[in-house]
């Protein structure tokens, strides 16, 4: 990102927009808060931010957060958009319509897959997580990084590498925590606040939703089916989900994992991770994708259809 410099383009914008991606994760809302704060800090400019779903309890505690909003005037025009950790368009939820009229795009993510779909595209696929490549901007081109600025940074990239522990996490990943937090960045606070923290109703939902795994393959591959109804009994929302196919991919015999959730009665979402097959790849035959190790798509199928697809192309690969 270091090669690009969005500065101009902010400094001559008067309307911009920051917008995450669908049932958005820790490293699109931080990774748009800390653009919040640092153009406020820069530029002192108000960006609009726009969440085209509901903010999972988990990040009630991010900085700028509670600006963020969920709709907006479709009729707007913005002189910029800005588009963060979004792989793909349609990942974009009703943003997209925004996006499609603004007088310029940007697209800053750290996805594989993604086609560069913006007018200006800021991709490192060996970046953790979009907000390392935003905290790398803002330190080659001397941008105040405040500590609230920091704290969504971190946040960003603690989650999207599942508490440093996932593969993407390197040295410099490491090297850019410990530089946030001599910033003032608490890292038990922020971790206690993601992970430690669950409401009671979040907490008995993923237990049973645990306890139904199914297993096929001599327990290599795991995987649980989540229906609308199910969400409904526990009063769930969205992002109780979150974390479970880590739990299943934990299992030491088990090589892929994925949750199967029912959108509508012909609409299945997965989500995938694995130990040591290109679940990216998986994903691309149903117009999804993600990194390696972790991908999703969305199947128009019923949910007994949508496993069954997947289940025929994981079995040929472990």
């Amino acid at each position: 990102m270091n090669k690009i410099n969005i500065d101009d383009n902010i400094k001559h914008s008067s309307k911009i927009l920051i917008t995450s991606h669908i049932n958005p994760d820790g490293d699109t809302l931080g990774t748009m808060c800390a653009l919040y704060g640092a153009i406020l800090e820069r530029y002192k400019k108000h960006a609009d931010m726009f969440i085209p779903s509901k903010v999972p309890y988990t990040y009630r505690d991010l900085p700028f957060i509670n600006l963020a909003k969920s709709n907006y005037n479709k009729s707007l025009v913005y002189d910029m958009v800005i588009c963060v950790d979004i792989a793909a368009k349609d990942r974009m939820g009703t943003a997209i319509d925004i996006f499609n009229k603004a007088k310029l795009t940007i697209n800053i993510d750290h996805h594989k897959t993604n086609p560069e779909y913006a007018q200006i595209n800021i991709i490192d696929a060996a970046a953790s997580s979009a907000g390392m490549i935003v905290y790398k901007y803002f330190v080659d081109n001397n941008w105040i990084i405040n500590k609230e600025i920091a704290e969504c940074l971190y946040v960003s990239i603690l989650t999207d590498t599942g508490g440093f522990r996932y593969e993407n996490t390197t040295a410099e990943t490491l090297k850019i925590a410990g530089e946030l937090i001599e910033l003032g960045v608490n890292p038990n606070k922020v971790f206690n606040s993601i992970y430690e923290t669950k409401t009671k109703e979040n907490v008995m939902f993923q237990a049973v939703a645990v306890s139904s795994a199914k297993f096929c393959c001599d327990n290599k591959i795991a995987y649980i089916t989540i229906y609308k109804k199910d969400l409904e009994k526990y009063k769930s929302s969205e992002d109780f989900t979150e974390g479970l196919v880590e739990k299943l991919r934990a299992i030491d015999s088990v090589e892929a994992a994925f949750i199967a959730k029912e959108i509508d009665s012909k609409t299945t979402k997965i989500s995938m991770r694995s130990k040591k097959i290109d679940v990216a790849d998986v994903c691309a035959e149903y117009s999804g994708g993600g990194h390696t190790y972790a991908a999703g798509c969305v199947i128009k199928s019923s949910m007994p259809a949508a496993v069954k697809k997947i289940l025929s192309l994981v079995k040929d690969r472990v």
